[in-house]
Formats: C-alpha cells, structure tokens, sequence
C-alpha cells in the first residue's frame, strides 16, 4: 500500500513541475517590473515562516518556525522559536545573533564584502529581489497559481555560500517558499505565510544585548 501511495504522490509531483511553463525573456522582464513596482510602493514585509534544514552531516532535518521582518535595502530581523530560540537584527552596518538560553550575542560588522555579506544577502533574497537580476543568472516559469524563480549567484564569493536559490511567488507576488542548496550539500526550505506589508516600527531593527549577556566578536571588531 505504501509503495502505491509513494507512486501516486511522484506522478502529482511530476504533473505539478510538468504544468509550469518557462517564462520567455520579455516575459520574464515584465514579471520583474511587476515586482519591482510592488517592492517600491511598500519596501518592507513581515511574514511567519516554517523552516526545514536538512545538513549533510545528521541523518534527520531541523525544524525550526519564527517570524521575519525585512525593509528595503538591507535591514532585517528574524526571530527562531522553540527550544532553541534566537534573534538575528542586522541593520545594513552590523549584525546581531542572540541565543536567549545560554544568555550570549555574537555581534559582527558587515558592508566588508565578506562571505557574512553574502550569507546576509542569500538570506533575505527570497523577501528583496531588488535588482535580483544583476546578482544572481536568472530563469523563471509560471504555475498554475503563481511563479517559480530560480536563482543561481554571479558573485564568486556568494558562491561559497549558496549553489542554487529557488523562489516560488503566488499570484500576489508573495513569496510562499523558498530553497536553498549549498555547496556541502545543505538543503534549507523555507515556507512563508501571513505576509503584510505594513509600516515597521524602526526600533525593530535595532539590538541591544540584556544585561548579563556575553558578548563574543567571531570575525573581531
């Protein structure tokens, strides 16, 4: 019985990727204006996320769920529930990573080109896709209900960090998952939902650590 149901649930995967249909480059140039002019009339977006890792090094994948604010061009926040919770704050000069268990911060500099950069920018991807197209070789298709971006990084250094980057939008242009592959083999997907684009209060990006916390600096100051 197992062995049928494996079969059907491969034959509904196989028609669903049969039914998307690769966008034409004129075709793939107006999506992007499409995009482009829903970012601009509301540059930040909050959503509740469901996440997935499967590393190459542990026989079972992560699960982790959280919520993620993003603001254009690079701030953001990404709070992780659960028994492992955490809170990463980064506001386009420095990053923050808060672990309240153990009641310590990692505190980093960005805007130094480094491979932190272009982990930060592989991360946040799937929420920004400003000028998707001069960082990353690009090729989409339509679904049935919406589209599929797939995104492979230009930049040597972001290649270190990230092989492949797939973005699936619904009809709105809302991002509802994303998945990322990496070099070692690591496959993180990511599913989004109860997307807003209301205004975020600014404080939310800023982080200043509690008092007691341990402070480490991994790439130094």
């Amino acid at each position: 019985m197992s062995k049928v149901l494996l079969a059907g649930v491969a034959l509904l995967l196989t028609c669903a990727f049969a039914s998307a249909e690769p966008l034409a480059p004129a075709e793939l140039k107006t999506l992007l204006a499409r995009i482009r002019e829903k970012r601009s009339a509301a540059p930040q977006v909050q959503a509740s996320f469901q996440e997935e890792k499967n590393i190459h090094l542990l026989n079972k994948p992560i699960s982790s769920s959280g919520k993620v604010w993003f603001q254009a061009p690079n701030k953001f926040r990404r709070e992780v529930m659960g028994n492992s919770p955490s809170v990463t704050v980064g506001d386009g000069q420095q990053l923050w990573i808060y672990y309240p268990n153990f009641k310590s911060a990692e505190h980093y500099s960005l805007g130094k080109r480094s491979p932190l950069d272009a982990g930060i920018a592989a991360l946040t991807a799937g929420l920004n896709l400003e000028n998707v197209e001069s960082t990353y070789h690009l090729s989409a298709s339509q679904k049935e209900k919406g589209y599929v971006l797939d995104l492979a990084p230009r930049n040597p250094s972001m290649k270190r960090f990230l092989q492949s980057f797939k973005v699936e939008l619904n009809d709105s242009l809302q991002v509802e998952r994303t998945e990322m592959r990496q070099p070692n083999g690591n496959r993180i997907v990511t599913v989004y939902s109860n997307e807003t684009r209301a205004p975020i209060p600014s404080a939310t990006f800023e982080f200043t650590p509690p008092a007691g916390t341990e402070i480490t600096t991994p790439l130094g100051r």
